[in-house]
């Protein structure tokens, strides 16, 4: 894991100076080697965190043989062992031991094509002297960032926005409409823009090409809706599923350096370290006597509401894996919530951040370099409450009455209504869901929350947007917009890249292997939520593997903290000062008095708004932290 920057002037040289300041603003990328490359208007940067081929070797900027080829580039190319056999046998030599070099030959023999070949997160910039061509590219799922601004005189890219900002003629300007969809609806990471003005971000599964100062930027890898599998029975779902998630754990466990687990209890972390336990350490009858365990990290609270060591004991008694637990505070939040701001460089919508900030920690004290963790899961297996929603409105668009039915009462059973109560709740849902489907258009809305306490302005509401029509089915479009297009999973995986490498940490995410992906889009919807069960097919293939009452599980918690609680009563008196501050008053974005009422009325249990007010809270913070301090 490491950080990229780069500047093309169209009609002068490089600014040195700035390309240096770029890289130093985000050495915590890569605190292990810097690199830069410079020939007249085009200019490289590098910071190395060294996880592949430890030897100077590695270092970066790279080139090919002949320097004609130069490569920044981030993350980890998962099956570069399997692609060095083919690119060895077309005549290319190799230097290193590194999937850098891996990426350089690739483009040289199949150009922007090399990008079908690789699995794994990555963003890098190659810089062809030949051609005299930039080409940029994000991974599938956006897993890793690269940003970027242009204007008449140059394009500068990098991996995170602090680097960018360095360029001082760059103006540091909100983009006032993506802050307010934020305050309005909770919504980051809906397109390509972010939170500053005139800098953007290149979308996933994008590649993007400067060349004679013009840009251009295409999708190369979407999901076929075409491909599906029908007709097969649970078991060969199931074991299919199991021979792709276990492949995808091996190669994400190739590393140089000691690797640890994300562990929180539920199905998917869960399913994570005891596959991962199993290559491991094959032996099982061995694993007492062995020294070198499975490191887990696992945030915890002395408030049982929000502590799952009941779950993640089960785990570790099944794995023998090390356990590593940390306990985040409020105290520790007030002190390190500018940090955190800092490295992430937007505002955030909730304080569970923190909880994942401090496994970061504890991982990077514990001598940890790479985590693997289990994000993506819940957007590809259907692990959210909103997608048996979806599902039920794609049984009545069928109009598969009896699964419909059957569905709404299971899912009531299996949160612990009564029989009665089950069959009445799923008799009054389907027939009116049937009646919603019937009277509904292919519109998708955004609920608006307490819009009367800012301040209008010229800001557009988001209203309605059309629902994504990939596929022809209500659940997989849902999951489709919520995976591969990231309306929801990509803030999660900004957090996850920017927590971990504020420690100096790679973090691997084997739910989104692609191949994994696409094999999930190809299944039929028993295989996601089936007898008022989610992530059927993944509980299925880890039937005999997990723990029963880890593989059944049907509640979910994953990295809370108990937010309500704090800013009801340690946050409260820091809160209280950021909504009375001059600052906050002065802004354009509030009206000030209805959010103190609203606040006062929070504070009283008389509104449930906790997520509403912290995201006021934390666009202050970062308005302070990266618009008021240039």
């Amino acid at each position: 894991m490491c950080s990229i920057a780069g500047i093309i002037r169209y009609k002068q040289e490089i600014d040195k100076n700035l390309l240096k300041q770029m890289n130093i603003i985000q050495k915590h990328r890569g605190p292990d080697d810097e690199g830069y490359f410079s020939d007249g208007n085009v200019g490289l940067a590098h910071n190395r965190l060294s996880i592949i081929d430890l030897s100077p070797l590695g270092h970066q900027p790279m080139s090919n043989e002949d320097g004609t080829i130069w490569i920044v580039y981030n993350g980890e190319i998962y099956n570069y062992l399997e692609i060095i056999p083919d690119l060895k046998s077309k005549g290319h030599i190799f230097r290193s031991k590194t999937d850098t070099e891996v990426i350089i030959h690739a483009y040289e023999e199949y150009d922007i094509d090399c990008l079908q070949k690789l699995n794994g997160m990555f963003a890098f910039a190659i810089w062809d002297s030949r051609k005299k061509q930039l080409f940029c590219a994000r991974d599938r799922f956006g897993i890793k960032p690269f940003y970027y601004y242009v204007d008449e005189n140059h394009f500068i890219f990098s991996s995170e926005i602090k680097a960018i900002l360095e360029d001082k003629k760059i103006q540091r300007s909100v983009n006032n409409q993506i802050l307010y969809n934020f305050l309005r609806y909770g919504i980051i990471n809906y397109n390509n823009e972010t939170f500053y003005c005139n800098i953007m971000q290149l979308p996933s599964a994008h590649c993007l090409i400067l060349r004679q100062n013009e840009i251009s930027i295409n999708k190369y890898w979407d999901i076929e809706p075409e491909n599906e599998i029908n007709d097969k029975s649970d078991e060969f779902y199931a074991e299919k599923f199991y021979e792709l998630f276990k492949d995808s754990i091996k190669i994400h466990l190739r590393s140089d350096v000691p690797i640890g687990t994300c562990l929180s209890g539920g199905l998917d972390s869960s399913s994570i370290v005891c596959v991962a336990n199993d290559l491991l350490f094959p032996e099982k009858d061995i694993r007492e006597h062995i020294k070198d365990h499975q490191k887990t990290f696992s945030s915890c609270f002395e408030d049982l509401r929000f502590d799952e060591r009941k779950y993640i004991n089960i785990i570790i008694e099944k794995t023998g894996a090390e356990a590593n637990f940390v306990f985040p505070n409020p105290g520790d939040l007030i002190e390190n919530i500018g940090k955190i701001i800092w490295y992430q460089d937007q505002p955030f919508n909730s304080t569970s951040i923190f909880a994942q900030w401090n496994v970061m920690k504890l991982a990077s004290e514990s001598g940890v370099i790479v985590l693997l963790d289990g994000q993506g899961a819940d957007e590809l297996l259907t692990g959210y409450p909103p997608y048996f929603r979806a599902n039920f409105e794609e049984l009545a668009r069928k109009m598969a009455l009896c699964s419909l039915l059957k569905e709404r009462a299971l899912y009531a059973q299996n949160r612990g209504y009564s029989l009665v109560k089950s069959i009445f709740f799923a008799l009054a849902g389907s027939i009116s869901q049937i009646w919603d489907n019937s009277n509904k258009n292919d519109m998708v809305s955004f609920p608006s929350e307490f819009p009367e306490a800012l301040q209008d302005n010229d800001y557009t509401p988001l209203g309605n947007l059309y629902r994504p029509n990939h596929f022809k089915d209500i659940l997989k479009n849902r999951l489709y917009y919520d995976c591969v297009k990231g309306y929801r999973l990509s803030p999660l995986l900004r957090y996850e890249d920017r927590n971990s490498m504020a420690f100096s940490l790679e973090s691997r995410v084997p739910f989104l292997d692609y191949r994994l992906v696409e094999y999930m889009f190809s299944l039929p919807n028993k295989c996601r939520i089936y007898n008022g069960l989610t992530k059927v097919v993944l509980r299925n293939a880890m039937k005999g593997i997990l723990p029963e009452k880890i593989r059944m599980r049907t509640d979910k918690m994953g990295f809370v903290t108990p937010q309500d609680v704090w800013m009801k009563n340690e946050l409260k008196s820091w809160i209280n000062d950021i909504f009375y501050s001059k600052s906050f008053k002065e802004r354009p974005y509030f009206n000030y008095e209805i959010v103190h009422q609203y606040w006062r009325l929070y504070c009283d249990n008389k509104m449930n708004i906790g997520s509403v007010i912290w995201r006021w809270v934390c666009a202050e913070l970062w308005l302070r932290r990266f618009i008021d301090h240039t």
